[in-house]
C-alpha cells in the first residue's frame, strides 16, 4: 500500500475514532482519551517540519471543528508536532533514524516508543488541559487530569498499533 494512501487512511480513522466515540466517553475524574497524537508520531521520519505542521493544523482544526472546542486540540498538536524533531533527536538512536522506518513500536521498539511517544504524550495533555482550564489556581487539577488520562491514552493508542499497524515481519 502506497504510504500516502496509508497515512490518510490512519488521519480519518484516528479523527473519526476520537471524535465519534473517545470524545463521548466520561469515566470521571476529569479523564480523557486522546489517540490522535499517535498520528504525528506515526509520520515519516524524513517528512519536512512544515509540512508536519501543516498537517497537525488541519487535524487539529478537524478535530476542533467536530467537537466545537475552539482549537485546544489544535494548539495542544501544533506543539508536539513543533517539538517532534527535538524529541526525536534526544531519544534518537546512534547511527540516525532510518528514513524508511515509521515511529511505531514495532519497528522502534518498546523502549524507544514508551519513552518517546509517552514525553509526547504527557506534553500533548499538559498543554491542553492548561489550555482547557486557564487558570493557574487549579494547577492541581491540570495535573490530576493530565495523570489520570496519559497512562490511559497511551494505552488506547497501544491498542491502536496492535490493530492497525503493520510489524516489519509481516510485509
Amino acid at each position: 500500500m502506497n504510504i500516502v494512501v496509508k497515512h490518510i487512511i490512519r488521519f480519518i480513522v484516528l479523527v473519526a475514532a476520537q471524535v465519534l466515540v473517545l470524545n463521548q466517553l466520561e469515566i470521571g475524574f476529569g479523564i480523557q482519551f486522546m489517540v490522535y497524537p499517535l498520528f504525528i508520531v506515526l509520520l515519516p521520519f524524513d517528512l519536512g517540519i512544515i509540512y508536519m505542521l501543516l498537517i497537525a493544523f488541519v487535524m487539529g482544526t478537524s478535530i476542533d471543528a467536530i467537537s466545537n472546542t475552539y482549537g485546544l486540540h489544535t494548539s495542544s498538536l501544533l506543539v508536539i508536532t513543533y517539538l517532534r524533531p527535538a524529541i526525536f533527536k534526544l531519544f534518537g538512536p546512534r547511527d540516525g533514524y532510518d528514513i524508511l522506518k515509521e515511529g511505531n513500536m514495532y519497528e522502534m521498539g518498546t523502549r524507544w516508543f514508551i519513552s518517546v511517544f509517552g514525553l509526547m504524550l504527557l506534553i500533548h495533555h499538559l498543554w491542553f488541559f492548561t489550555l482547557e482550564i486557564f487558570r493557574f489556581d487549579d494547577m492541581l487539577f491540570v495535573l490530576r487530569k493530565t495523570l489520570f488520562s496519559v497512562p490511559l491514552s497511551f494505552l488506547f493508542c497501544l491498542l491502536f498499533q496492535a490493530m492497525f499497524v503493520t510489524k516489519p515481519n509481516s510485509r
